[in-house]
């Protein structure tokens, strides 16, 4: 049984419970399965009535909802090509991925899009709203058809890679990669709810992207009531309306959850700050094996008073959080442990349908991705780049031969990514090959890990890109409203790390980088060339500046000066 085979049996033995729930204006409006499967039968009537044939590919833009989860099962289930877009992407680069995928179907969420999007290319293909797609509804419908029948070979998605530098490629995904990696997560699942029971899940990660995909294939595989936000300024409320046991997040929003209840505290100083973090310091130390006599007063009065009102004010019921898209700090894992919320990181890359590795909700150890999932080979190349190779690699870029063949080179899948692992099989990820800095000294120097940190250590700082190559010293770009002494953040910072990887100068630009006007791609990470490109007169400036101050800036620790 393949996994569409396994969800359409799930859905229909939930024919008269909730599968899915959207979460609009403070309300929440369930699907049963009998009636996701009839919004999933629409749809495939709607594509055999177009003449969409095995191989075509389809195009979802649209914002997440129960249609746009029944519009992706139609295609898979009718043999077609699901090609996920992403509704807030810049429509250049939308159009780019439609022309390069010759999709021959368009489906759009709401009118505005479809408006913008054919304004932006008049001779775009075939384009239709849900509301066109989903109009002949079957009410009272208990017989669904089957899926069609699906070879582990067959390409039943191109998801494109988010194109952190030249233009994204179309990555093509199989039916024996979902079926590997769906059956993967389930398992791993299995571990955070007890068995027989109904569990509640909470997803706001755009279902274009291929983890979110995944999470949700799962889901629907399993004895679950998804709830789908549909607003992300009001996630906080949206939370508290699906009380889930667990949900996938990326790092900024549990690094900004911390730093909210951080800020808080801050702010009523008095005895209240001072039991939080003694009783924090108390925790990291018991963890350490290092308590000592006072430590469980403070503890106790600190989980008592604090701990627990913050686990519930957060999500009442939740077993765990699972992260993943990037590294996640430390000490922002350290600290939902601390308030008794398990955060659990998996990596993997679109090219790996998304994950190569899983943390073990019981042994999962802060700071690393936990280990291979069984099936999964992984090991170093040179300059420690991860190579991997199993069922969940890709079958190759779209219309891409040689990006393809340099990417997959003697079996192995080279992801791009360096790492490392501990005699336990347990992976650290610290940087982008591609994203090394190499100074005028020869060292070469990993940014992300010095743009995490100076990121959170910098009040109001959004975004950190570190620069430098081929320069004599680092230098950093900061954005957001920033109202600190940066140059002594940055001297504490320097102070903890090597000469060569110490910050010499910056420069403030106020305005954050944003998927719009084209600095980060669709999941929030960086693009590095055009940022650069962009600065480029400002980040000379700063480095002129720098050098005319001091010459020899370029060797001392001191020497941060503001640009």
């Amino acid at each position: 049984m393949n996994f569409l085979e396994t969800i359409f049996t799930r859905l229909r033995a939930a024919s008269r419970s909730p599968v899915l729930r959207e979460a609009r204006d403070g309300q929440l409006t369930a699907v049963t399965g009998g009636e996701f499967l009839a919004l999933v039968t629409a749809a495939r009537g709607f594509l055999r009535e177009r003449g969409v044939q095995k191989g075509e590919r389809c195009a979802i833009l649209a914002a997440n909802s129960i249609r746009w989860a029944a519009m992706e099962l139609a295609i898979m289930a009718e043999g077609g090509i699901v090609v996920p877009l992403y509704s807030r992407q810049a429509m250049q680069e939308l159009v780019r991925m439609l022309k390069d995928s010759s999709a021959s179907l368009i489906c759009c969420g709401d009118q505005t899009l479809r408006e913008t999007l054919n304004s932006s290319w008049p001779e775009a293909s075939a384009s239709f709203l849900f509301d066109e797609i989903f109009r002949d509804i079957a009410n009272g419908e208990t017989e669904f058809p089957p899926p069609l029948p699906l070879s582990d070979e067959q390409t039943i998605a191109i998801i494109y890679t988010s194109g952190t530098s030249g233009e994204p490629k179309g990555v093509m995904l199989t039916a024996g990669n979902f079926n590997f990696i769906l059956g993967a997560t389930a398992a791993r699942l299995d571990l955070l709810t007890e068995h027989g029971a109904t569990e509640r899940v909470f997803h706001y990660l755009p279902f274009c992207f291929a983890a979110s995909t995944i999470g949700l294939l799962t889901f629907l595989s399993r004895d679950s009531i998804v709830t789908i936000s549909t607003d992300l300024t009001k996630l906080g409320d949206e939370m508290k309306l699906a009380a889930p046991d667990y949900f996938m997040n990326v790092p900024a929003l549990l690094e900004r959850v911390r730093a909210s209840v951080e800020n808080q505290f801050n702010k009523w100083g008095g005895i209240r700050q001072t039991i939080f973090q003694r009783g924090r310091e108390a925790w990291l130390r018991q963890r350490d094996g290092h308590s000592g006599l006072t430590d469980s007063i403070w503890l106790g009065l600190a989980s008592a008073l604090f701990f627990a009102a913050i686990r519930r004010k957060i999500a009442p019921n939740l077993k765990a959080l699972i992260c993943g898209s990037a590294p996640l700090s430390v000490e922002t894992q350290l600290f939902f442990f601390m308030l008794g919320i398990p955060v659990l990181q998996v990596y993997g890359l679109t090219e790996t349908t998304a994950i190569c590795t899983m943390d073990d909700p019981h042994d999962a150890e802060p700071g690393r991705v936990g280990p291979a999932i069984d099936g999964i080979e992984m090991k170093l190349g040179a300059n420690d780049e991860i190579l991997v190779r199993g069922p969940n690699i890709f079958a190759g870029y779209w219309n891409r031969p040689q990006a393809t063949q340099d990417a997959l080179r003697d079996s192995w899948f080279h992801t791009g990514d360096q790492g490392e692992v501990n005699r336990t099989g347990k992976w650290r990820i610290t940087g982008r090959i591609k994203n090394l800095i190499v100074l005028a000294s020869g060292h070469n120097v990993a940014p992300e890990p010095i743009e995490e940190l100076l990121a959170r250590k910098i009040p109001g700082a959004q975004h950190a890109f570190v620069v430098g190559n081929a320069r004599p010293f680092l230098s950093v770009v900061l954005t957001g409203d920033i109202n600190c002494d940066v140059h002594a953040v940055i001297e504490e910072i320097n102070s903890q790390l090597p000469h060569y990887r110490r910050i010499r100068a910056f420069h403030l630009h106020k305005e954050p980088f944003t998927v719009g006007d084209g600095m980060l791609t669709a999941n929030g990470k960086l693009k590095r060339d055009v940022i650069t490109e962009w600065l480029a007169s400002e980040i000379e400036q700063m480095y002129q500046s720098a050098e005319s101050r001091d010459p020899g800036v370029g060797g001392r620790a001191s020497a941060v000066k503001p640009a």
